[in-house]
């Protein structure tokens, strides 16, 4: 469903929040206080080591500190994105069951924490065909909501860029996983800029923007859009290669990116960076990014 806060208004359009997968590292509430500190309004982050299955419980303190860095800090709307280990499309019951119970936990995580989007990678049917592996992914997600019934979480399905048997660099795919699912409306979908230009979708001038745009509203529906992850991409249209580079600094350039922000159907929504980190030119890399992203607002 849509958010609440999404704009309803040209004349009135929901605030910009523009934001950065941050870490971790010392407690949820770094992650909040550094996403703040670069001036950012939101933040994305993982609820447990993304290279491990399982990640200790989440404690009292925890959940404490970071509901008061939010207050403190004004970041609204956090997203948390699901461990890559998981693969809800695998054909090996084992790991599909295991990747099962490894999204129960995510989702239980964020709701401990009050995060209301969970980003996931759609899977890799490895072998199986793309038919099988979404209707895979389709089931394995009826599970999730079955076991996970009361939780205020939304899955986000994320475009990818559609390296070797990953499922979702067609929005059809996508659409197919919807379709499919019992629980449509605890599902949404992550647009990564990246991937779906990895993919094959041009935002190259405005009438290519507009028939992407349009092709993903005639798949999934642009309502079902809930989170944007704006990354420019090391490697050109249809390479199928997922790399990420900074705003500009990439293959896409920085129109595409102007065309998003400025977009009054995506104002409101989280707009997450998961670009290089570390310091160029005496700038931080994400306070750069954020600095240009800006600079490409319609006055």
């Amino acid at each position: 469903m849509p958010r609440k806060n999404s704009s309803t208004s040209p004349k009135s359009p929901a605030p910009l929040k523009l934001g950065a997968h941050m870490s971790i590292a010392g407690g949820y509430d770094r992650a909040v206080r550094a996403a703040h500190a670069v001036g950012f309004e939101t933040v994305q982050l993982f609820t447990k080591n993304n290279n491990q299955w399982k990640g200790p419980p989440i404690t009292d303190e925890q959940v404490t500190a970071f509901r008061t860095a939010l207050e403190e800090t004004g970041i609204v709307d956090p997203v948390s994105h699901a461990s890559y280990l998981i693969n809800l499309a695998s054909p090996d019951d084992a790991l599909w069951m295991k990747s099962i119970d490894a999204m129960v936990v995510e989702v239980e995580r964020c709701a401990r924490l009050g995060i209301a989007d969970l980003v996931m990678h759609p899977g890799a049917h490895v072998g199986s065909g793309e038919e099988a592996g979404l209707k895979r992914v389709a089931q394995a997600l009826d599970r999730v909501a079955e076991r996970t019934a009361g939780l205020a979480v939304t899955i986000d399905l994320e475009t990818t860029a559609g390296q070797g048997t990953c499922l979702g660099h067609r929005f059809e795919h996508l659409q197919t996983i919807l379709e499919l699912a019992s629980d449509r409306p605890r599902l949404g979908v992550c647009v990564d800029t990246c991937h779906i230009f990895a993919a094959g979708y041009s935002l190259a001038g405005r009438g290519m923007y507009d028939d992407t745009l349009d092709a993903l509203d005639r798949t999934v529906g642009l309502r079902q859009v809930r989170v944007w992850h704006l990354n420019d991409s090391v490697r050109g249209l249809a390479s199928r290669v997922d790399r990420h580079a900074g705003i500009g600094a990439g293959m896409i350039g920085l129109e595409p990116f102007r065309f998003v922000l400025n977009d009054p159907r995506f104002r409101g929504l989280p707009m997450i960076l998961e670009t290089p980190k570390g310091i160029e030119d005496g700038e931080e890399l994400d306070a750069r990014n954020r600095r240009i992203l800006r600079g490409l607002l319609d006055s």
